[in-house]
């Protein structure tokens, strides 16, 4: 199975999804007119002020916080410290790349779960990648692959991988037994997803903007207080990035290992075209009532996952004096050295304390993109349910104390294939997004609150769910 499992990595990841993600990323982002730059105010605007009177489904703000919470995880502190190590300070810039691009496909991915999302027996929207491949293409088969796949990668082997990660920092920083906190991990799980969607929205509502602000007022202090050395900080991301600047002895490989590692660093993060984010995007009641209008909340996502989160790490290490190209520090223990040299002794506690609220957000968020494919598959009874939640939970005891690599790279071909259905499906509907794209700031030109009417997609009769879309309900 290693065998199996490790030849389908390399196909997927070494080649498939790395171009192909990128692909994707440049043809919306060229089809759809640069539609996360010439627009981007329109990215805050569906988010101020949209509460919601519809108990169908969660806020669009819900819904940003929701899918930020499993976006921003413990990669984006040990992955950026990692990508530096292996590329190079040029890698940050790639990693910018790749976020910018990637906002496109996000918005493109989660317009199309909007579009297509359904209720469920408890009237409840539902809806992701599974829903758009069954009813936009045809191929349910595909959808329940995808379905599958969502489930073993996202649901229950990655919440092992955060309960492992979080495990590590506490045991390390507070001295706390793994199988400890691997408990108590469990039961703030179970305390927050026996409670569904709409209970996991409601604390990542809470959590997941503390967490972030606390993170990125840390590193505003440090880019503060070495104010001085900012302009070359960033004067050595950009000639590393394009080799006028190579690391010392090579080690890192010039242009093609900063390219790649950022490029990775980035997808890895941000999972634009992953086909995640838009299960809890279809959740989400639009304000503005139009598929676009959550399709420009996920892009934000993107942006301040790794234009925001991520940089800030790659500055905090790269102003802390201790990095150098090549060192064989790295990952999460870096990035603790990196912060106690600018906050001293602290940043060790505060690096676990980050680890611990990003990971657990990450869990709970992952969570909720699974119950979406349990609804697809025609499982989310309470007794499908209650298996899934009771799995999520042995999966976090499990991971906190034990090494989960090999299960991990089982998780990443899963991830791989679930992937590659999304990306294909999402570019033969591609036509539908732009025809979305143009009638909403077509409406936004004419002063009007953008509103989605079913009747004027005839070739969308019987694929989307009229009773959501129709000129009442908006």
């Amino acid at each position: 199975m290693n065998t199996v499992i490790d030849f389908l990595n390399t196909i997927f990841w070494g080649y498939v999804l790395i171009y192909g993600l990128l692909a994707v990323g440049l043809f919306f982002t060229f089809r759809l007119g640069f539609v996360q730059i010439r627009h981007f105010p329109e990215f805050f605007r569906v988010i101020l002020g949209s509460s919601s009177t519809d108990q169908s489904g969660i806020t669009p703000l819900q819904a940003l916080t929701v899918s930020l919470a499993s976006r921003v995880g413990t990669g984006n502190l040990a992955g950026v410290a990692v990508a530096l190590t292996l590329g190079g300070p040029g890698a940050i810039f790639w990693m910018w790349m790749v976020a910018l691009v990637g906002m496109a496909t996000a918005y493109a991915e989660s317009t199309l779960a909007q579009l297509y999302k359904i209720r469920n027996e408890e009237g409840r929207y539902r809806g992701g990648p599974a829903f758009y491949i069954a009813r936009g293409l045809g191929a349910p088969w595909a959808g329940g692959i995808f379905s599958v796949c969502l489930i073993i990668s996202f649901g229950l082997v990655f919440n092992a991988v955060q309960a492992n990660s979080i495990a590590g920092a506490v045991e390390t920083a507070f001295g706390v037994p793994t199988y400890a906190c691997g408990l108590i991990l469990a039961a703030l799980t179970a305390i927050v997803i026996f409670g569904g969607i709409r209970q996991i929205a409601r604390v990542a509502e809470i959590i997941v903007p503390f967490m972030a602000i606390a993170y990125l007022a840390v590193a505003v202090y440090v880019i503060i207080a070495n104010i001085t050395a900012v302009p070359g900080v960033i004067g050595m991301i950009f000639a590393n990035a394009f080799g006028f600047e190579e690391a010392a002895g090579g080690i890192t490989g010039g242009v093609a290992a900063a390219m790649l590692n950022g490029v990775k660093r980035g997808l890895f993060s941000n999972e634009a075209g992953m086909g995640s984010a838009p299960n809890i995007a279809a959740v989400a009641t639009p304000d503005p009532h139009h598929p676009s209008s959550q399709g420009l909340v996920q892009a934000l996502g993107v942006f301040i996952d790794t234009l925001l989160i991520c940089s800030a790490t790659a500055f905090m290490i790269l102003l802390s004096g201790i990095y150098t190209p090549g060192m064989e520090t790295t990952g999460t223990e870096l990035t603790q050295q990196a912060l106690s040299a600018h906050i001293g002794g602290a940043g060790i506690y505060f690096v676990a304390i980050a680890i611990f609220f990003f990971a657990f957000t990450s869990i709970i968020g992952n969570y909720s993109y699974a119950e979406n494919a349990l609804t697809f598959l025609g499982a989310d009874s309470r007794s499908g349910l209650l298996l899934m939640r009771l799995g999520v939970l042995a999966m976090v005891i499990w991971g906190s104390i034990q090494s989960v690599a090999t299960v991990f790279n089982a998780a990443d071909a899963s991830m791989g294939l679930m992937a590659t259905i999304n990306l294909i499906a999402i570019m033969l509907l591609s036509g539908t997004v732009v025809k979305l794209t143009r009638d909403y700031f077509d409406q936004r030109k004419a002063g009007l609150a953008p509103v989605f009417h079913a009747a004027d997609y005839g070739e969308l009769k019987g694929k989307i769910d009229d009773t959501i879309w129709n000129r009442d309900n908006a």
